[in-house]
């Protein structure tokens, strides 16, 4: 469990665990997420369907398919991959996420491995997924490059890495940070800390140097007329998404 020491950022995760009942509060603490997270599962969908010949109109298309979702919080992410028939493991390092996501699975009709563990953990005991989920996590973390190693080391050969994360810059600054957390008070203010946004290319690199194969990328767009997110293939300036392969 020595390992599990390396990414893990206490104060981080302090600032999510005085959240966690909030997690399934469409209007709470967490709305932004639920904004954003029907722009996210078209994207997670589309990568996992590509990349394992999987038809998503069908029944249970991702049946078959070891899903690991890593920072789960309350299970945004993981039910749905659930309901697409993945067995899904949820993990996170905030110990109180663990059962407001447990039970919110069981109200659903949902069978998912919710785990109080990290990463690291998980790959020193030899776990190993077809898919990693990495969503706005890697921003929070003490050892980005440790951290998205581990990841890299629970995948399969062939196995699909998607990891999203926030870009720094002055527009960033103002959208993430003063309107999110300040002016909109969507987020408590300082759940992020702007020197620890990655830029893409930085994270290409921090995902190469970990052993993954980067495959694409994807801006989230927010309209603020609409009030809807949407994908981008030009615009990474905000919030955005990765695709990488661990080589076969």
């Amino acid at each position: 469990m020595q390992a599990a020491q390396t990414t893990i950022d206490p104060a981080e995760v302090a600032k999510f665990e005085a959240m966690a009942a909030e997690w399934w509060d469409p209007n709470g603490k967490f709305k932004p997420l639920h904004m954003l997270n029907p722009c996210r599962l078209e994207y997670i969908t589309s990568q996992i369907a590509a990349e394992f010949d999987r038809d998503l109109d069908a029944q249970a298309p991702f049946k078959g398919l070891r899903i690991l979702d890593i920072g789960c919080g309350g299970g945004l992410l993981s039910e749905p991959m659930a309901r697409l028939g993945a067995d899904v493991v949820g993990a996170d390092a905030a110990e109180r996420n663990i059962p407001v996501a447990q039970i919110h699975a069981e109200q659903s009709g949902l069978e998912i491995d919710y785990r109080h563990t990290t990463a690291e953990a998980m790959a020193a005991a030899g776990e190993q997924f077809d898919v990693v989920l990495n969503m706005e996590v890697v921003e929070h973390v003490a050892d980005p490059l440790a951290y998205l190693t581990a990841c890299q080391q629970l995948l399969k050969p062939g196995g699909l890495h998607v990891c999203s994360t926030i870009n720094r810059n002055a527009k960033s600054f103002a959208m993430a940070i003063v309107g999110a957390e300040y002016v909109m008070r969507w987020l408590p203010k300082g759940t992020h800390e702007w020197n620890k946004f990655i830029t893409p290319d930085e994270l290409y690199d921090l995902i190469e140097s970990a052993g993954l194969r980067p495959v694409d990328r994807k801006g989230f767009v927010f309209n603020p007329i609409s009030w809807s997110w949407s994908l981008s293939s030009r615009d990474l300036s905000v919030n955005y998404v990765t695709a990488s392969v661990k080589p076969g």
